[in-house]
């Protein structure tokens, strides 16, 4: 069955490796309809050997990788899109990084966070911590959101590969949010219920930026904010919580074990904070 499904496709692959082409066959492999509308779709074993073969036989394109990540056993899955250079394009958003990966494990394990509720997801990349959110954790609605022209095509890529629409359950859509020129009109129509963001305090030229989205976001209603980072760079880090407590934000670490479900290196501090304002605490 294995090689015979390869011989189907293996004219189409030799004369198209178009990034289409291969979300077209992930979906039929991985997407959400194999596994809530079939009677008997593929076994994780399966997919994970299709998966395997298929990166060996075909590159999309010498930067790019195709990545199935297999949330729990015979379940829901979530397949990405995302280069391979750390930085591409101009920007890191096109990879997937550890606090990412670590925020959807988070996730996973803390689901009743999400559930009924609406999910803004500042600086989303390629997606998988909110993709993972929404194929498992019920949000009520999902807005993802970026600047990067390159990172919001290949953001839109990944919804649309996994079967996320706006008609769809939950209904998500893909923003442009620039941190430093968002207004108060545009955070007040997505009206989000929690704010969420993996990765983001990277560069100190970021930071002021971000802390004045975050002290809007707070200013203007009253979300749980939960901010996830790696700590790569410790003055950088510091710097990030400095602005924080300037701009009357405090915050208290989430702390805890997760359920390791995604391969990564977990060398790495990675630290988890929820938002509040100074004031009301």
């Amino acid at each position: 069955l294995f090689n015979s499904t390869f011989q189907c496709l293996e004219k189409d692959l030799e004369s198209n490796k178009s990034s289409d082409l291969i979300s077209e066959i992930l979906k039929e492999v991985s997407g959400p309809e194999v596994i809530l509308k079939r009677s008997f779709p593929p076994s994780v074993r399966f997919r994970r050997m299709f998966l395997a073969e298929l990166i060996r036989r075909v590159v999309v394109s010498p930067d790019v990788w195709i990545l199935l990540f297999v949330l729990q056993p015979g379940g829901e899955a979530v397949s990405l899109l995302e280069n391979v250079a750390l930085i591409s394009e101009g920007t890191t958003g096109l990879v997937t990084w550890e606090a990412a990966l670590y925020l959807a494990e988070w996730a996973l394990d803390h689901r009743q966070t999400f559930t009924g509720r609406t999910v803004l997801e500042l600086g989303s990349g390629v997606g998988l911590t909110g993709i993972t959110i929404c194929r498992s954790c019920s949000p009520s609605r999902y807005v993802f959101s970026d600047c990067h022209p390159g990172v919001l095509q290949r953001l839109r890529n990944n919804v649309r590969l996994n079967g996320l629409t706006e008609r769809a359950s939950p209904p998500v859509s893909v923003q442009e949010v620039d941190w430093a020129a968002a207004t108060e009109e545009q955070l007040k129509q997505i009206r989000a219920d929690s704010v969420i963001a993996a990765d983001v305090v990277y560069d100190p030229d970021v930071v002021y930026g971000l802390v004045k989205l975050l002290s809007d976001i707070l200013r203007w209603s009253s979300p749980d904010v939960i901010v996830c980072s790696t700590v790569r760079n410790p003055e950088t880090y510091g710097g990030f919580k400095q602005q924080l407590e300037k701009a009357g934000i405090g915050h208290h670490v989430i702390t805890g074990p997760v359920r390791h479900v995604f391969p990564y290196n977990r060398v790495s501090a990675i630290e988890m904070i929820r938002l509040h304002t100074a004031v009301a605490q």
